[in-house]
C-alpha cells in the first residue's frame, strides 16, 4: 500500500520503474501535467480503460494492449498520435516484477508507434478490491488539414474493406483464459495501426470512415456506421478473411466470428474508385497483408446490415444481444 501513499516508496517506484522505462523530455520535467508542442491541425483525443484477464496472453499483455488501443482510436479519427498518458490502479500485493514487465511492454509498444507516454498516475487499492492491475490510457493526436474521417460519412456505392483476419484477438484470449487447445498457436492481433493509416490516407485522402472493430467485433462496427450514415451495408461472406482455427473455434463454441473482438484490425470505407489502390497499400503493410474488400454501402432507409452467404442466400448481421464472451478488452 505504501507504493500508492505519496511518500518515499511511491517516489522510488516512479523513478526506478516508470521513469526508467518511459523516459522522455515531457515526462522528465516531473510536472503533474505534461507540456506539449503540437504541430498544426485539429486536435483529436481518446481515452480507454483496460481490464483484460489474463494480464499476459499469446501475442501481448495489458501494457502493450493499452498503448495499441488508444493509438488506434486516435488513428481511426484520422489523427497522427502525439502523446499518451497512463493511469495505473494496482492491487495490494501485485508483484513488482510483473508491473515492470508490463511497463517495459508499454514502452516498447509506444516506441514502435512513435509516441511518448508523457504523464501518468498510480493508485493502490486494498487486496481483493482490484484484479491485479487496471490501466487507463488517454491519447492526443493531430488531424492534418484536408482529412475528415467520420462514421456519418459513408455513401451509397462506397467500398468496405478490412485490414486482415477477424476474431484472432478474442479467440486467443478466450483460449488462454480457459486453457483451450485448437491445434495451433493462435496469438492476439493486437498492434498499433497508425503507420498503416498514414499510408492509406496518402493514397485516399478522401477516405470516408475508419473504425477498429474491437468490442462487438465487425458486426458492431458496421452497424454503428450504417446507423450514423443512414445507409445499409452489404457484406460478402466469401471475401471475409478468417483463419481456419478461428472459424473452427467459433463453430465449436457456437460463436459468430463477426461478434468476436479484434485489437489490430481496421475497417475502412472509401469511394469505390479508391478501393483497389487502398487495398494494395494495406496489403503492402505487414499488418494488412490479409486485407480484403468485403462489401459495399447500399441504399437502405432501415440502415440494415446484411450478408450474402456462400450458399447464395442472405442473412442479417445484427448487433450482439447481451454478452457473447467475457469482457476481454
Amino acid at each position: 500500500m505504501s507504493h500508492g501513499a505519496g511518500g518515499r516508496a511511491m517516489a522510488r517506484l516512479i523513478d526506478d520503474l516508470f521513469r526508467a522505462a518511459l523516459d522522455n523530455p515531457a515526462l522528465a520535467r516531473g510536472h503533474d501535467a505534461a507540456l506539449l508542442d503540437l504541430p498544426p491541425g485539429r486536435v483529436v483525443m481518446s481515452t480507454d480503460s483496460f481490464v483484460i484477464s489474463p494480464l499476459f496472453f499469446p501475442g501481448g499483455d495489458i501494457g502493450s494492449l493499452a498503448v495499441h488501443g488508444t493509438v488506434n482510436d486516435i488513428a481511426m479519427g484520422g489523427g497522427v498520435p502525439q502523446a499518451l498518458t497512463a493511469g495505473f490502479i494496482l492491487e495490494e500485493g501485485f508483484p513488482l516484477a510483473d508491473l515492470e514487465r508490463i511497463v517495459a511492454s508499454m514502452a516498447k509498444a509506444a516506441r514502435a508507434a512513435g509516441v511518448s507516454i508523457v504523464s501518468g498516475d498510480t493508485k493502490v487499492v486494498e487486496r481483493g478490491k482490484g484484479d491485479g492491475v487496471f490501466i487507463n490510457t488517454t491519447g492526443i493526436g493531430v488531424v492534418p488539414d484536408g482529412v475528415t474521417i467520420d462514421p456519418a460519412q459513408a455513401q451509397v456505392g462506397d467500398a468496405v474493406l478490412v485490414s486482415g483476419t477477424l476474431g484472432d484477438h478474442g479467440v486467443a484470449i478466450m483460449a488462454s483464459r480457459e486453457g483451450l487447445e485448437f491445434g495451433t498457436d493462435l496469438t492476439s492481433d493486437a498492434a498499433s495501426l497508425n503507420h498503416m493509416v498514414a499510408a492509406m490516407l496518402r493514397v485516399a485522402p478522401d477516405m470516408r470512415v475508419l473504425r477498429d472493430p474491437t468490442r462487438g467485433g465487425l458486426a458492431a462496427a458496421v452497424n454503428e456506421i450504417a446507423q450514423a450514415s443512414g445507409v445499409g451495408i452489404e457484406l460478402d461472406e466469401a471475401t471475409l478473411p478468417l483463419r481456419p482455427e478461428v472459424r473452427g473455434a467459433c463453430e465449436l463454441l457456437g460463436l459468430d466470428p463477426l461478434n468476436v473482438a479484434n485489437e489490430g484490425k481496421l475497417l475502412a470505407i472509401c469511394p469505390p474508385a479508391r478501393a483497389e489502390a487502398l487495398l494494395q497499400v494495406m496489403q503492402a503493410d505487414p499488418l494488412g497483408r490479409d486485407a480484403a474488400i468485403i462489401g459495399r454501402v447500399i441504399d437502405d432507409p432501415r440502415c440494415f446490415v446484411r450478408m450474402r452467404t456462400g450458399l447464395g442466400g442472405a442473412r442479417m448481421v445484427d448487433w450482439i444481444a447481451g454478452e457473447q464472451l467475457p469482457r476481454i478488452c
